[in-house]
């Protein structure tokens, strides 16, 4: 008979496990606690959840043994709220500077992935980076149509310095012209 604890943390797993949009089982052997802290504090940064608990709740959480094969050894969780690909990011970055994890498997809606597939998935942009590409696609025929609106102003300005530029430097011209012919005028 499970005890109390486990079913609390299984009802807390499955809470979690229901809200999250993408989720990667990682063994996490080899890592130290300060490096699992490390961790921990980036991917909830990054809008996740970084889990140690039992791989028989994880199983029980996850429902249909979906990816028992991988529940072997010392488990992690690791769960993306904010986006599908926002909590993948600092554990690959994390992996690829330390070397000290394992990523086995993963699970998007309720597609299992493997271990390349959610490494492509944490290359993909996020949603913040999406948006933010998207809303300056969307100004740059906005700055086009506004550069285009000012571009006769700025054309009659243009006009009209180089007019006084060249009537200034004509004066100059002139005076120059004028004063020696004045001063041999002067010396006959």
């Amino acid at each position: 008979m499970p005890s109390q604890k486990n079913q609390q943390q299984l009802e807390v797993l499955k809470a979690s496990v229901s809200k999250a949009k993408s989720l990667a089982i990682v063994d996490f052997a080899g890592t130290t606690v300060n490096d699992q802290v490390q961790l921990r504090r980036e991917i909830k940064r990054a809008g996740g959840e970084f889990i140690v608990t039992k791989n028989t709740l994880i199983n029980l959480a996850l429902g249909k043994d979906q990816l028992k094969e991988s529940l072997q050894g010392m488990t992690a969780l690791v769960l993306s709220f904010a986006d599908e690909v926002a909590a993948l990011k600092p554990l690959f970055k994390f992996h690829e500077d330390n070397e000290k994890l394992t990523i086995k498997q993963g699970m998007l809606d309720d597609k299992v992935l493997s271990a390349d597939e959610v490494e492509n998935l944490s290359k993909l942009p996020g949603k913040k980076e999406l948006i933010a590409t998207l809303i300056s696609r969307l100004q740059g025929p906005a700055y086009a149509l506004v550069n285009v609106l000012k571009a006769g102003q700025r054309d009659l300005v243009y006009v009209l310095q180089a007019i006084a530029k060249k009537q200034d430097s004509g004066a100059s011209e002139t005076i120059a012209v004028t004063e020696p012919a004045a001063q041999t005028a002067s010396a006959a």
